[in-house]
């Protein structure tokens, strides 16, 4: 428990310290977001906010992650390695992305086939370590390796395993364009996982999972939950900063990565189930233009709707972020309930 406050406390306090200086070093370069023109008009006065600041929620999430090893008796485990390694390579597409946008003054960086490329390189990477390195188990889960025990293989878990992360990211991605939205969102998300990991941590015979890496997955958890809150006092609105690619894409694989190791497959829909409402509102709005001519949205993501609806920026917030948690919340209380009936039988 020590190890998890730590890293916590560390990674909250080397977001909200880094992140000014990240926003300074973009100002005296005057490197800024470029707002796409067909957004909402009252994105227009955010031209020019300093952009990538997921460079200092990484960072401070790599460190509380390293900082909960030191003192506590915990040891490296490879699950949190390797969720940290999903953040990273995640970043550094998001980053290209980014610097591609700021360089070419566009809100658009990489092209849509390039990025997925690069995320789909990004998944398989983790996919194959996930199966050789850190050994985990290729059966399709949804609170454990048992249930339902579907064993896909390892090429069928890569694959599977490498879409999940593709489209989790993008998911938070597309969550990321309003103020303090995809971080405030990701919270509740990693609280929920750090409770979980403990849980069974102190629970592996149920599980099936090793204590160490189950208690390395919960530290993880808990130091992007604190990098996401860190960075979130200065995005919350008005923000000094954007995360940018670099933050979504990374968070986005990190709620995949942690979900997939701890054998929470089919519950990651839940517990992020306001990222599956907000990406399938953009594929819902491909699809009714494409097929049907016409868009059921006034514009996607469903924030945007939302905004061009006549609700203040803030209040769309605000309210997503009550059913993002919500949404963590029942998948807390699923997972408690599934324990529940493994353990006492109760339904």
């Amino acid at each position: 428990m020590l190890a998890m406050m730590e890293a916590g406390v560390v990674a909250l306090l080397a977001s909200i310290l880094a992140t000014p200086l990240v926003i300074e070093w973009f100002r005296r370069r005057r490197l800024g977001q470029h707002i796409r023109e067909d957004g909402p008009p009252g994105h227009a006065v955010k031209a020019g906010t300093p952009t990538m600041g997921g460079l200092a929620l990484v960072g401070a999430v790599i460190v509380g992650y390293a900082m909960g090893h030191v003192g506590p008796s915990v040891k490296f485990a490879r699950t949190g390695e390797l969720v940290v390694i999903a953040v990273f390579l995640f970043a550094v597409v998001g980053f290209v992305d980014d610097w591609l946008g700021v360089r070419n003054r566009r809100s658009l960086g990489l092209g849509k086939r390039g990025k997925l490329a690069g995320q789909a390189v990004a998944g398989v990477i983790f996919s194959e370590l996930a199966v050789h390195w850190a050994h985990t188990s290729t059966a399709l889960s949804f609170t454990r390796a048992a249930d339902p025990g579907w064993h896909l293989g390892e090429a069928g878990w890569v694959i599977f395993a490498t879409l999940v992360l593709v489209a989790t990211s993008n998911a938070v991605n597309f969550s990321d364009g309003l103020d303090g939205l995809a971080a405030g969102s990701s919270t509740f998300c990693f609280s929920v996982l750090a409770i979980m990991g403990y849980w069974i941590f102190r629970h592996v015979a149920i599980y099936g999972i090793l204590p160490a890496a189950a208690l390395d997955l919960a530290i993880c958890s808990v130091a992007l939950a604190g990098g996401c809150l860190g960075f979130l006092w200065w995005n919350a609105a008005p923000a000094r900063i954007i995360m940018g690619d670099t933050g979504s894409l990374a968070i986005g694989a990190g709620l995949a990565a942690v979900c997939l190791l701890l054998n929470l497959d089919l519950l990651l829909p839940i517990l992020g189930g306001l990222f599956v409402i907000e990406i399938l509102s953009v594929v819902a709005q491909v699809v009714s233009f494409r097929v049907f001519g016409r868009r059921i949205l006034r514009m996607a993501p469903i924030h945007h709707h939302c905004e061009l609806l006549g609700w203040p920026e803030t209040t769309v917030t605000v309210r997503f972020w009550m059913l993002g948690g919500l949404f963590a919340a029942l998948g807390l209380g699923v997972f408690y309930g599934e324990f529940l009936v493994m353990t006492h039988g109760v339904k």
